[in-house]
């Protein structure tokens, strides 16, 4: 069977109304061997906290939503996307609206049909400035900031189900990058009478859920830190789908994913620390770069990490060149700056990284400036704060290298670690109980602007309450006025870094992502994925 790859160029280069189901790249299907047993055994790093694309904010969660929902496009390699749910889709001139007919046939798990209605329940849901959703990126959609504001209806929204199979999705501003926006695991669609059927316990469990992707979940209840993907009978593409099980562990402790490993019991494990220098070089190991960071946030609510100077003392008071090499020891490398290095490249070939340049690099001189003004702004000699981590491996041993460099760097300041499960730190980050907290974050789409949005008030990860006009401005430039100017639009990006970044330093980063990783030889086609999710299983098999 043919597959079908839509590439952004093709979507830029479109003429008016061109249906982009005629446009396309074969790939080959592989060879299945009928005699050997399609079970994967894999790690995640974390518990699952959720199953409900609007409000999950953790990679483990997005990892699994990814395999068990599927949007109307879905990821072929990480930086291509083909048609997913949808059979094709048509672009009017203005490339501002979108009208999308669905496969015939699709329906969710339990048995009833996927109806473009379910997609405008889904996108709406993301809007609703009632809802529990926090994703910036909804403001693509036609009046979906004004809503946000309360300045409109809900159903005011540019997303419209014209009949059961062809939807119509109208944008505020041009984006050529939409396909691979909505791959993202938050725009993945949801069952309208399930939702309303459920209410807050929806995505809770696999009974409280219905799915329409490659897999589906069994086993798993809320707190389990095993469960179990099967193949979906009920997917459109189910005959490309390989593997008939795949079975899902939490394992914190990285030793303790090495020793199943080698065990047998794993056929995926996540590396970190000594065991890269362990494994590399083997024919098991593998290491790829990702445009995941690792960085801090400020509440910037209370009195201390309210100021901005504080901020920018810690900022610049930690290492992140030996951070890199002793801590983490993967392949990361140091980020001095928000937007990741190699992820947004113009068309002149030059990388946002590159032209912004460094912000708030290790330096100590500057850190201990910035930490005298701090100390006389706040009226303080000796100031205490408290780091909030999840009790992940890596998220410990983070914690404490951050508190020994800060310590040292900045005489009078106490850290302290309060380390609890990831949900948990979830939960206190959203209700701004915390000084600051260690995390990691993967963009949806490849563009600087979904690393910037996040920033803005109210935005996607914006757990600090941060708020500042003229970041709002520049990133609603970039969006809107600037959406057509390459030059501008970058310029207005890179500015709003600076003020975020550099001046408040609300995020600071400590390190841009590589996954490396342990692999059975015997798995085929594992897809480790450069933003977004982490993995792609739909067209992984075993070959022996």
């Amino acid at each position: 069977m043919k597959k079908f790859i839509v590439s952004l160029l093709t979507i830029v280069l479109m003429l008016n109304s061109l249906s982009l189901s005629t446009i396309a790249t074969a790939q080959e299907t592989p060879e299945i061997n009928p005699s050997v047993e399609q079970t994967l055994n894999i790690m995640t790093i974390g518990e699952l906290a959720t199953l409900d694309s609007a409000v999950y904010n953790d990679t483990p969660s997005s990892d699994m939503i990814g395999q068990v929902f599927e949007g109307l496009f879905r990821i072929v390699d990480g930086t291509e996307v083909e048609l997913g749910q949808a059979e094709n889709y048509e672009v009017s001139e203005d490339g501002l609206v979108y009208t999308f007919t669905l496969r015939d046939g699709l329906v969710w798990s339990d048995g009833n049909p996927i109806t473009a209605n379910d997609y405008v329940y889904s996108y709406q849901r993301l809007v609703d400035p009632n809802g529990l959703a926090s994703a910036q990126s909804v403001e693509i959609f036609k009046n979906a900031a004004a809503i946000r504001n309360g300045e409109m209806e809900l159903e005011e929204v540019g997303v419209v189900a014209l009949d059961d199979t062809t939807l119509e999705i109208t944008l505020e501003y041009p984006a050529p990058y939409l396909p691979k926006l909505l791959t993202g695991s938050r725009f993945m669609p949801v069952q309208q009478a399930k939702v309303e059927e459920l209410g807050d316990s929806y995505g809770t469990s696999t009974e409280n859920i219905a799915m329409n992707g490659p897999f589906l979940i069994e086993g798993w209840s809320g707190t389990e830190l095993e469960w179990t993907l099967v193949k979906n009978p009920n997917y459109w593409d189910a005959e490309n789908v390989y593997l008939e099980n795949v079975r899902v562990s939490v394992v914190k402790e990285t030793g303790t994913g090495a020793d199943l490993f080698d065990a047998g019991e794993l056929d995926y494990a996540i590396l970190s620390d000594q065991f890269v220098q362990q494994y590399e070089g083997s024919e098991v190991f593998h290491s790829q770069p990702k445009a995941t960071i690792g960085h801090l946030m400020f509440n910037v609510t209370r009195e201390t990490t309210g100021n901005a100077a504080l901020r920018r003392a810690i900022a610049q008071a930690f290492d992140k060149e030996l951070y890199a090499t002793s801590v983490i020891r993967d392949g990361s490398t140091p980020l001095n700056g928000f937007v990741p290095a190699d992820f947004d490249v113009n068309e002149d070939g030059v990388d946002f990284r590159e032209e912004a340049g460094e912000v708030l690099p290790y330096n100590v001189e500057a850190a201990q400036a910035d930490w005298e003004q701090a100390k006389e702004e706040l009226g303080m000699d000796t100031i205490e704060i408290e780091l909030l981590v999840s009790d992940v491996d890596l998220s410990g041993r983070t914690a404490e290298y951050l508190q020994a460099q800060l310590m040292e760097n900045l005489p009078g300041l106490t850290i302290t670690i309060r380390q609890v499960p990831l949900n948990n730190r979830l939960e206190f980050q959203r209700a701004l109980d915390y000084d600051f907290f260690y995390g990691t974050w993967a963009p949806d789409y490849q563009d600087a602007i979904n690393f910037m949005e996040q920033l803005i008030t109210d935005g996607g990860i914006n757990f600090a309450d941060y708020s500042n006009e003229e970041v709002d401005n520049l990133v609603n430039q970039a969006r809107n006025e600037y959406a057509t100017d390459s030059v501008k639009r970058r310029e207005a990006l890179i500015e709003a870094e600076r003020i975020a970044i550099g001046e408040d330093a609300v995020a600071p980063v400590v390190y841009q992502a590589a996954t490396a990783y342990l692999l059975n030889p015997s798995v085929q086609n594992l897809q480790i994925l450069p933003f977004s999710r982490t993995l792609n299983l739909r067209t992984t098999y075993i070959s022996e």
